[in-house]
C-alpha cells in the first residue's frame, strides 16, 4: 500500500493535491479554490486515513476555511468507492457519479448518490467549475472531470478512461472499445488542446499532446 501525497499542481486559483492509496495505486485527487476553500474530492477510493490526512493538508491552501463541496466518483468499480462511504459520512458532503453507474454505486458502496451526471453536466462550486464529459465503454456511466484553467492548459480527471499509452479496459469487447475509443476522441481530443493534463485513475500522468498521435495506433490494435 502507498500513501504518496503530493502537490501536484499549485494553480493561480486552485490546488490539486493527488494521493495514491491501496495496492492497485488509485488516485485520489482534491481540489481547493484558493479564493473561497471550497473543495471537490474525486474518487475516494480507498485508505480514509491518508485521504484526511490530504483533507486536513490541504487547510493552507485557501484564503478562507476549507470545505467539502463535492465527492465525486468516476466510476462504479469497486477499488474506486472503498473509502466512498466512510467519507461521505464524515464529511456529510454530497455525492455524485455517472447516470448510468449511480445505481451499482449505491448499490456497491452502501450510500446515495445525490447527483446524477450526464455529459456536458456543468458544475460550479464557489471559485471554480468543473464539467462532466461521459465517456462509454469502461462502464457504462464512466465520467471525466474537466477544469477549464483560465489562466493556464485545462486539467482532465479521467479516471480509467485514458491512461498514458491507451484508453481503459474493455475487456476485448469490440463494441465497448469502439465506444470508448470513439468517445474519448470526440469528447476530448476533439475538444481540447494538445497542452491539456490527464489525471488517470491509477498511476502518472499524461498530456492530450503527447497521446495524441498514438490515437490511430490504439484503434488499429483494438485495445
Amino acid at each position: 500500500m502507498t500513501n504518496d501525497t503530493t502537490l501536484l499542481h499549485d494553480l493561480a486559483r486552485l490546488t490539486i493535491r493527488k494521493t495514491s492509496v491501496s495496492d492497485m495505486d488509485n488516485n485520489v485527487y482534491l481540489l481547493t479554490s484558493k479564493e473561497t476553500g471550497a473543495q471537490v474530492l474525486i474518487d475516494a477510493a480507498d485508505d480514509a486515513p491518508a485521504i484526511r490526512s490530504m483533507l486536513a493538508e490541504s487547510a493552507g491552501d485557501s484564503a478562507r476555511p476549507v470545505r467539502l463541496a463535492l465527492i465525486a466518483t468516476t466510476h462504479q468499480h469497486w477499488d474506486h468507492i472503498r473509502a466512498l462511504r466512510e467519507m461521505a459520512e464524515e464529511t456529510g458532503a454530497p455525492l455524485a457519479a455517472g447516470s448510468e453507474d449511480a445505481d451499482a454505486i449505491e448499490t456497491g458502496a452502501g450510500v446515495r448518490v445525490d447527483v446524477r451526471l450526464d455529459h456536458g453536466n456543468l458544475g460550479n462550486f464557489d471559485g471554480f467549475d468543473l464539467a462532466a464529459v461521459h465517456l462509454r465503454g469502461h462502464t457504462p456511466g464512466s465520467l471525466a472531470y474537466v477544469y477549464r484553467d483560465p489562466e493556464g492548459p485545462a486539467h482532465i480527471f479521467s479516471g480509467d478512461s485514458l491512461f498514458p499509452g491507451g484508453v481503459g479496459n474493455t475487456w476485448k469487447d469490440p463494441q465497448r472499445f469502439s465506444s470508448l475509443l470513439r468517445d474519448v476522441s470526440e469528447r476530448l481530443f476533439g475538444v481540447y488542446a494538445d497542452d491539456t493534463l490527464v489525471h488517470p485513475g491509477h498511476g502518472g500522468g499524461t498530456t492530450l499532446g503527447a497521446e495524441r498521435p498514438r490515437l490511430g495506433e490504439w484503434e488499429e490494435r483494438g485495445w
